[in-house]
């Protein structure tokens, strides 16, 4: 069972939808489970579960996998994270936390450019600017402070160093003291082609990324995900669910933490997925009820996996909704992809587009070429007006990855 669903889950007949009256409150959400009677609730995004839904599920009893809202914040504030990172010593970037724009024009103008400017609530992927030059920078930072383009979620804003390097994506599934850490995954976060354009939401990802060597995954782990999971629990704040560390190597090989989720990362999580044989639910209850099991799943040897997201018009600024989908049977149909929806809907029997990421075409292969010819090749077959998408993911110095 899926709440609120979509047009793919409708379409699946080992799925149905619910129905959230007062959408993913938490009380809306226990109720559901309750009524349904579930026997474990696993929470996908993000907001959700910094509003407490956790919280609201394990005071009734019912298995929830996903952070209380007092670990939930390690996302949920970014002025938190840098705070934490720096007293139990995890690499990240150098920073300032301001709360306005005179705080800000300071911090900038002595700094200068490239640098980074974070807002530091949730902002669905897009509370983030890579500034060029100063001008940007001001810009960027007035939005946040002055003009609160993101609300209360801009109102303290983090200004950070560029650190240069190559980012990657860390996913590990965790009870609050033992953890299982998958295959390193990349994202492609900018609208355009070549990193260009604004932040997304992620416009497509591969996993395993050849960034991280095992040897440099065991650093991940030691040197990141280690002390976070310990950190958290010495506050009281005891961390259960996904978390996904977001990450940059720099050029001398070393592992710098940007930011973390506290949930599978969107569209990591598509190609994560295709890359793991076993019980997936079973490895999430485990974590529920604080006896991870990592012998649930087992990593796929030799399979590579990329998941292309196809996005509405206008997207990430205004993207357009009720347009009609075509050619997702057949696009279904090529060897080794499923066809994730995200955005869509039904409107008199037809799938329509209902949101900016409107579907992730996902396709796995013997080597990371073969699943990135596969997901272009349905990515082809699918058609609606104002659709687009990046042609370039997983490629390296114009080749693709082996």
């Amino acid at each position: 069972m899926v709440a609120p669903g979509n047009a793919g889950v409708a379409r699946t007949s080992s799925l149905r939808r619910a129905s959230l009256e007062k959408g993913l409150s938490p009380g809306s959400v226990v109720e559901l489970a309750r009524r349904e009677r579930v026997d474990l609730v696993v929470i996908g995004p993000e907001a959700p579960l910094c509003e407490g839904v956790v919280d609201a599920l394990e005071e009734a009893a019912i298995p929830a996998f996903g952070p209380r809202a007092s670990a939930a914040v390690l996302e949920g504030s970014k002025a938190f994270l840098k705070r934490f990172a720096a007293r139990f010593g995890i690499p990240t970037a150098p920073c300032s936390i301001v709360t306005s724009f005179a705080e800000a024009e300071a911090v900038i103008r002595e700094k200068g450019a490239p640098i980074v400017v974070k807002a530091d609530g949730l902002c669905a992927g897009k509370g983030v600017v890579v500034a060029t030059t100063v001008e940007e920078a001001l810009e960027a930072a007035r939005g946040m402070l002055v003009e609160r383009r993101f609300g209360q979620a801009g109102a303290t804003v983090i200004l950070e160093d560029l650190v240069p390097g190559e980012e990657a994506s860390v996913h590990a599934v965790t009870d609050g003291e033992r953890l299982l850490v998958l295959p390193a995954a990349r994202d492609h976060k900018r609208v355009g082609e070549g990193d260009t354009g604004p932040n997304t939401g992620g416009m497509g990802a591969y996993a395993p990324s050849a960034l991280l060597s095992p040897a440099l995954l065991a650093r991940v782990e030691r040197e990141i995900l280690r002390p976070t999971i310990d950190g958290m629990r010495a506050l009281g704040r005891p961390f259960r669910g996904a978390l996904f560390a977001g990450l940059m190597v720099t050029p001398g090989g070393d592992p710098v933490l940007l930011e973390h989720n506290v949930r599978f990362g969107d569209p990591e999580c598509e190609a994560l997925m295709a890359l793991l044989d076993g019980d997936v639910a079973e490895l999430c209850a485990s974590a529920a009820r604080g006896s991870l099991d990592p012998g649930a799943v087992t990593v796929a040897e030799g399979r590579s996996a990329l998941a292309v997201i196809l996005a509405a018009h206008g997207y990430p600024a205004t993207p357009r909704a009720g347009d009609v989908i075509r050619g997702l049977d057949r696009a279904a149909e090529v060897e080794g992809v499923v066809v994730h929806h995200a955005g869509t809907a039904e409107r008199a029997g037809e799938v329509v587009t209902a949101g900016g990421r409107v579907l992730a075409v996902t396709a796995t292969g013997g080597s990371l070429a073969e699943a990135r010819a596969r997901a272009y090749r349905a990515a082809e077959m699918i058609a609606f007006d104002g659709m687009h998408f990046r042609r370039d993911l997983a490629l390296e110095r114009g080749k693709p990855g082996a």
